[in-house]
């Protein structure tokens, strides 16, 4: 038993992880299964990865699903990173609670509100749905996600080194790309991969603004478990675990190369 820990305290973590996990385990266990029960094991086999990458419905629907969330992603973290220097670096200014509100209401509020809102926008506009809208839709609920990561950053953040690059003569935005970028990176970063990760996994606000040919794997995922659980759905949902616990962990690899890499350059700075 762990140190300091009662068995209670292990028996409630373990039954923690298990509920939130073990659903995951089994959804990948039985990708690989060779019955077309998804219930009933009948073997190992990869026949049913072959069957998805065959299956021209669901690629369309990937292929539509990547591309929204790097796109979506990419222009949130730009706008939230944007919207993050605002609020940190201008605290007084006319309107800031609003703006503030704005930026952080997709955060409380519900997702049946967010795209039953943005369908009206868009219908009252006259933009036709389909890809665009879809991808306007993820930028605006994923945005608000980024500046709350990078700012979080920016709070902590030490202006002194701003200051003294502008002493040496740089202008502001070459202090901004060399200094502060570099440094608020990471949580750029973050906020980059938790944006892409809300878009592949969003259903509802895709429902309200996509339109034909712009199906996203969510939605195509939802529409063939109406009609029953195939192994096809387990293997393009293993396929989306392993794509997101991938992303996760290269980011915490180079986060964690970058902070070894740093604390060895002031070990250095203080020996010299």
């Amino acid at each position: 038993m762990i140190a300091g820990w009662s068995r209670f305290n292990v028996v409630s973590v373990v039954l923690g992880f298990a509920f939130l996990y073990l659903p995951i385990v089994l959804l990948v266990v039985f990708s690989f299964n060779e019955s077309r029960l998804v219930t009933v094991w009948g073997g190992f086999s990869t026949k049913w990865y072959v069957s998805l990458f065959s299956n021209q419905g669901l690629m369309d629907a990937a292929w539509v699903t990547a591309r929204v969330a790097v796109i979506s992603a990419t222009v949130a973290t730009v706008l939230g990173t944007m919207a993050a220097l605002v609020l940190t670096r201008h605290t007084r200014f006319r309107g800031r609670i609003l703006f503030s509100g704005m930026v952080f209401a997709p955060l409380v509020m519900p997702e049946v509100i967010t795209g039953l809102s943005l369908l009206l926008l868009f219908v009252a506009v006259g933009l036709d749905r389909g890809f665009l809208t879809v991808t306007l839709a993820h930028v605006t609920f994923s945005m608000c996600f980024v500046a709350v990561v990078v700012q979080s950053r920016l709070v902590t953040f030490d202006r002194s080194l701003e200051e003294a690059a502008m002493d040496l003569g740089a202008p502001p935005v070459t202090t901004f790309f060399q200094i502060t970028l570099p440094v608020i990176a990471p949580a750029i970063v973050s906020g980059w991969l938790l944006a892409f990760t809300l878009s592949l996994d969003d259903l509802v606000i895709a429902s309200f603004t996509s339109g034909p040919g712009a199906t996203t794997l969510p939605m195509k995922i939802y529409s063939q478990v109406r009609l029953g659980v195939t192994p096809e759905i387990n293997a393009v949902s293993t396929l989306m675990i392993g794509l997101v616990a991938g992303g996760v962990i290269a980011a915490s690899i180079v986060n964690k190369r970058r902070a070894v890499q740093r604390a060895r350059d002031e070990q250095a700075a203080e020996r010299g």
